[in-house]
């Protein structure tokens, strides 16, 4: 394989006053998508544009966004990643939801163009190998063994899965039954879509399971089941969990109050940010009105590789070498993940506080 797109002159595109080097953003803006984390992402992106042409841009050219919202739709995706293309963006980044960045992923590399995904974590991003494709988010099976570490840890051996289909909560599933039985823990699946809330926690009650984890969307059905297992007595001494970190967000603090509270979820910072983190996280913090979620600086890294990558030519994610706001960024090949990959972001598992649900405790880390 060439480390360089087939379509070299993608890296120089410029738009169509000549001057701009225009990337393509794809984020979940509207629902059914997670659209608080696209806006997050979004917010990341953006200030980051901004910085790179207040330093000079991409040779004197400045960065321009050019953003298309995928509402979590593969189909969607797609048609913006050929309209994107017929734009004459330089590169694709962006995308939260797995199963779209997946065929965000496959589409670009089909056309020759440079995807870097800011969020996605589902291993099998590509049907191959491919050089066009590179990643900031950590492969799921790395970070869900590490939620499941602090699952054995904390001395659940019993865990029931609150799941809707798809292959990205197929894939966690499978990862979390593999990890916790090699430990002698166990599984037990409830279908979040065929069982109501308060028959949710009829079964989880019958299941002996010590902890119950939500793959599902957000809000629908995930809030509604909190809600059921909150006021059911016979399960107050079970957690609730959501790995895929929908407690971050300040909607599910809004829509559940205290009962949000210590849900432990997976979030990529490091324990303490350095000087970049915290620069950006201040001006993360304005642009939102709100504390910025880890999906913000994912955003703001990608544009800061993205800008190295389109300052040399051809797209070698072999070559990048730059200092993120978690840490530095490099990007290799590892097993079984068929992009470049950062290996590793930081990786925690937090809940917010019970004392003061607007904080986050960091309860694990790896």
């Amino acid at each position: 394989m060439s480390p360089s797109p087939s379509r070299p002159e993608a890296q120089r595109t410029d738009g169509p006053d000549g001057a701009s080097v225009r990337i393509g953003a794809l984020v979940p803006l509207t629902r059914p998508g997670w659209a608080e984390a696209g806006r997050h992402l979004l917010a990341g992106l953006d200030l980051a544009v901004a910085e790179v042409n207040a330093a000079g841009g991409i040779a004197g050219r400045p960065l321009e966004l050019v953003v298309r919202d995928t509402a979590a739709d593969p189909q969607r995706a797609a048609a913006a990643v050929d309209e994107l293309a017929a734009l004459g963006v330089a590169a694709l980044a962006g995308e939260y939801h797995s199963v779209v960045a997946r065929t965000v992923a496959a589409r670009a590399d089909a056309l020759g163009l440079p995807f870097l995904c800011s969020s996605a974590v589902l291993d099998a991003l590509t049907d191959r190998p491919t050089d066009r494709v590179a990643r900031l988010a950590p492969a799921q099976s790395h970070g869900w063994r590490i939620y499941a570490d602090f699952l054995r840890d904390a001395g659940h051996r019993r865990i029931a899965v609150a799941a809707e289909p798809s292959v990205y909560w197929a894939s966690g599933t499978g990862i979390l039954r593999d990890r916790l039985g090699a430990s002698g823990g166990s599984l037990v699946e409830l279908d979040a879509r065929a069982l109501s809330p308060a028959a949710l926690a009829d079964a989880l009650a019958d299941s002996g399971a010590t902890a119950l984890l939500l793959l599902t969307g957000t809000p629908e059905p995930a809030v509604p089941i909190v809600r059921a297992v909150r006021r059911d007595r016979r399960l107050a001494g079970v957690l609730i969990g959501a790995p895929a970190g929908q407690p971050e967000f300040a909607e599910w603090r809004a829509l559940l109050g205290d009962d949000g509270a210590a849900v432990p979820f997976l979030r990529y910072l490091p324990e303490q940010p350095g000087p970049l983190g915290a620069r950006v996280g201040a001006a993360l913090r304005e642009r939102l009105a709100q504390a910025p979620s880890f999906v913000a600086f994912e955003g703001y890294d990608t544009i800061t590789v993205l800008a190295e990558v389109l300052r040399s030519p051809g797209a070698d994610w072999r070559r990048v070498a730059v200092e993120g706001t978690r840490g530095p960024v490099r990007f290799s090949r590892t097993p079984g993940v068929g992009v470049w990959q950062w290996v590793w972001p930081p990786v925690q598992v937090v809940d917010r506080d019970p004392a003061d649900p607007d904080n986050f405790r960091i309860l694990h880390t790896g």
